[in-house]
């Protein structure tokens, strides 16, 4: 599996201001007679911001005022402050409920039958294994940003998006492909290539974070939810009850994969654009969340077959097919959330 379906997002370059020297247009009224005196208004169309500042610290009227340091302004004695929102604590209530309330109906629905508890084996595994995937995020999380603020990522989107996809394909799936077959015998070669895959997979997600701090810490949030949700559905079901979706999820891959190629090469109408991204924003999210579930369950299968001495233990490969996972479910919601924001 590797990272498919990222739009990368072309930034609109505004134009250089052209250097217009401004105009001072005066205009005369006509003399106005007040109590018997003439008098004659002369009304400037631009007039420096410096006075209006000052005339509002210094000559107050009609109840409306401007303080030094201060960012509200005042009507008639009430105060209306403007700033950013603070925190929405019944919104998070709200999310916090509908995921607890998700698990579950999950898990009640599809986890009616539940195994023993689990080995110190396949306990011990499975925590290594998610240690594993929580270090990698977090080194991709931190070197995407690092890409951004270095302006790696407008670069990347200037470019040729076809070398672009190029690379990054070929750059994870050769790093991936190396941890993968270094034995754990050859840990400083094998962990090298492990960061050499979590850098190719940030140099890919790093224009995300164009996006609004919100909807990425958002996004976070409902992934580590799902992908929880689900990996405790997967660890508390019976052995090997969700291995046979192997074949099934392939499947699925593939036509998620096929329906973001899909516009890349083929001329499709406005319609035929929408359901190739519907299948692949919510397609992505239904098949990565099916993997997350057979994962699980191949980790500790693994965990059972090393005690017969049938698999030797490797939580680092684990770990890259559990991060694929998120990283793809996370791609997915920031686009769905991004969308949602941009139509209001």
């Amino acid at each position: 599996m590797f990272q498919l379906g990222l739009s990368l997002l072309r930034p609109v370059v505004p134009a250089a201001r052209s250097a217009v020297r401004p105009t001072i247009v005066s205009v005369n009224i006509r003399p106005t007679v007040v109590s018997g005196r003439i008098s004659t208004r002369s009304f400037s169309s631009l007039r420096k911001p410096s006075s209006i500042l000052n005339e509002l610290k210094n000559n107050p009227t009609n109840g409306w005022s401007l303080k030094q340091g201060a960012r509200f302004f005042q009507s008639g004695g009430e105060d209306v402050r403007q700033g950013a929102a603070g925190i929405s604590w019944q919104r998070m209530a709200a999310t916090a409920g509908g995921v607890a309330a998700a698990v579950v109906i999950l898990e009640g629905t599809l986890n009616r039958d539940t195994r023993a508890p689990l080995s110190d084996t396949e306990r011990a595994y499975l925590n290594e294994s998610f240690k594993y995937t929580a270090a990698g995020l977090a080194f991709t999380a931190l070197a995407a940003r690092q890409m951004f603020k270095s302006g790696f990522a407008f670069r990347v989107m200037s470019s040729n998006p076809w070398m672009v996809l190029g690379f990054s394909l070929v750059g994870s799936i050769a790093t991936m492909a190396g941890a993968m077959y270094t034995p754990p015998e050859r840990p400083i070669q094998k962990h090298l290539l492990w960061l050499g895959f979590n850098a190719c997979q940030a140099a890919v997600l790093s224009p995300l974070f164009f996006f609004s701090p919100a909807i990425l810490s958002r996004a976070a949030l409902y992934t580590v939810g799902v992908v929880g949700s689900i990996s405790y559905i997967g660890a508390t079901a019976t052995n090997d009850k969700y291995l046979h979706l192997g074949g099934p999820l392939l499947a699925g891959v593939t036509v998620v994969a096929l329906s973001s190629l899909a516009p890349m090469v083929l001329p499709m109408g406005i319609r035929g654009l929408a359901i190739s991204e519907s299948i692949s924003l919510y397609g992505g999210l239904a098949v990565f969340g099916g993997f997350v579930l057979y994962d699980t369950q191949k980790i500790l299968q693994h965990a059972r077959m090393s005690e017969t001495g049938l698999f030797k233990l490797d939580a680092l490969n684990e770990s890259i097919g559990l991060e694929l996972d998120m990283l793809n479910i996370f791609i997915r919601l920031v686009q769905i959330l991004g969308g949602r924001n941009n139509r209001k």
